[in-house]
């Protein structure tokens, strides 16, 4: 059985990601993982000793992804693949509390501007490492659907809610696709 997770720290909601909040972000979230009992152990195995080098470099990946800064040089494929002892439930457990500490920080609009490319490169990662045919694990996919947007009813009557096409899982549709595919 996985411990209980640690509980992520009561902060004010940023509605912006910044580099300032993105940084507390990531050092809040390592914190966690580093006291976690299933985490900790495979993280501090593979980083003991060169924590200061990797946290700002996880900053530099995220201030890349979520404000668009491009200074993030590197393969996340690569860097992942020697990792041992890296299992599914690893994988479930990493993105609960990711997802957990950046819900914790961000208000909903800004959350999602990580939470996609966190599941995203979770997904890459756990197929190249597991196969193709991989199956999610039952907790994975439960968080999965716990932060996927609600879709609401389609009512053709209703012309002030514009409802989203099948496909598209964020609030405005994506630019430049036809509304009826």
């Amino acid at each position: 059985m996985i411990p209980p997770f640690p509980a992520a720290p009561v902060v004010e909601r940023a509605a912006e990601p910044t580099e300032a909040n993105i940084r507390d972000l990531v050092y809040g979230f390592y914190d966690r993982v580093r006291a976690d009992a299933l985490l900790g152990p495979v993280f501090e195995a593979t980083l003991a000793g060169r924590w200061d080098d990797h946290l700002p470099k996880m900053c530099v990946f995220w201030g890349s992804l979520v404000l668009g800064a491009k200074q993030y040089r590197g393969n996340v494929q690569q860097a992942h693949q020697p990792l041992e002892g890296v299992e599914p439930e690893h994988f479930s457990r990493w993105l609960y509390l990711f997802l957990d500490t950046v819900e914790s920080r961000y208000q909903p609009a800004a959350a999602v501007r990580f939470m996609e490319p966190a599941l995203r490169i979770a997904q890459s990662l756990q197929l190249s490492r597991f196969g193709w045919d991989y199956k999610i694990p039952a907790e994975q996919q439960a968080l999965l659907e716990r932060i996927a947007p609600k879709r609401r009813p389609r009512d053709d009557a209703d012309e002030h809610h514009a409802v989203r096409p099948a496909g598209e899982p964020f609030p405005t549709r994506i630019i430049g696709k036809p509304q009826d595919e």
